[in-house]
């Protein structure tokens, strides 16, 4: 009891970085180039659509259009490679074997957990059962991050084949594949594009307790207060591991820092939910 306290009086008023900056760079890039990608690729694949055809004009035309979907898919290959270096100077900073990167509470890498918790979650919703323990990543948060890896390996390569189809044609690749890459690419982009506005903006703006707006992923800290409420996992860990502790200190997000985040924030959610309901209006009464 006496040590519960203690360490309660140890971190009262202090914030936790849970993002650095790098990670929060590569999550603005990600942002910018979805979005980026998600208007123009919609505006391609609805061409037959009034509203989508007026959004190419503002844009400066089709071809303006697919330059700026190309730009994107550039920033995504980017981003995702210099994640990759990120996880290895990571690696070899820690001197850590690859295994232990795939295990423990810090890990993104799937385990039972994750089911345990995803059935308590629905429990929760549905009123029947307390708030689940979450640790520093959820079963939604990992399934997001691995997407990217599914998205920039399937809509990522099928685009290239797209984007140079001579090249490609010239190595052996047959004429009749570059048709199909077409369909994967159109058609999982569509799907990636529906993901994430919808399942992934209730779990970051619409769960009652982050609406509307998780702003952690863009300032990097958070109250230890809020974080014992809504992680308790990783709120124990600040006890157990000096790694975790050496992310404590006295300094709030600045008042700058966070109303940027809100304007960009509320920017981009507005963005998404409006080309949600654009491709579904477009496909009850336009698409063909």
């Amino acid at each position: 009891m006496n040590e519960n306290m203690s360490a309660e009086n140890k971190f009262k008023g202090k914030y936790y970085e849970r993002f650095d900056a790098f990670s929060r760079f590569l999550h603005l890039l990600v942002i910018i180039s979805f979005l980026s990608l998600a208007i123009t690729g919609m505006v391609i694949k609805f061409s037959g659509a009034g509203v989508f055809q007026t959004i190419s004009r503002i844009l400066g035309g089709y071809a303006v259009t697919g330059f700026v979907h190309r730009v994107a898919a550039v920033i995504t290959f980017s981003y995702f490679f210099m994640h990759i270096g990120y996880l290895i100077k990571k690696k070899k900073s820690r001197k850590q074997k690859i295994k232990d990167l795939l295990k423990g509470e810090s890990s993104l890498m799937f385990n039972k957990s994750d089911i345990k918790e995803f059935a308590q979650t629905m429990k929760w919703f549905l009123g029947k059962g307390p708030r689940p323990e979450y640790g520093r990543w959820t079963y939604w948060e990992k399934f997001d991050y691995f997407a990217v890896f599914w998205g920039v390996a399937v809509i990522g390569a099928s685009g290239l084949f797209l984007w140079f189809p001579e090249f490609f044609t010239k190595l052996g690749v047959p004429g009749w594949f570059i048709n199909i890459a077409t369909i994967i690419h159109s058609d999982e982009a569509l799907l990636a594009v529906g993901f994430i506005f919808t399942v992934h903006f209730f779990n970051t703006h619409f769960r009652p307790d982050k609406f509307p707006m998780d702003m952690v992923i863009f300032t990097g800290k958070v109250s230890l207060d809020e974080l014992k409420e809504d992680r308790p996992k990783e709120y124990a860990l600040l006890e157990m591991e000096e790694k975790y502790q050496q992310r404590i200190n006295d300094i709030p997000p600045s008042s700058a820092l966070d109303k940027a985040a809100k304007i960009f924030g509320f920017a981009a959610l507005f963005i998404g939910l409006t080309i949600i309901v654009l491709i579904l209006y477009s496909m009850i009464f336009v698409y063909q």
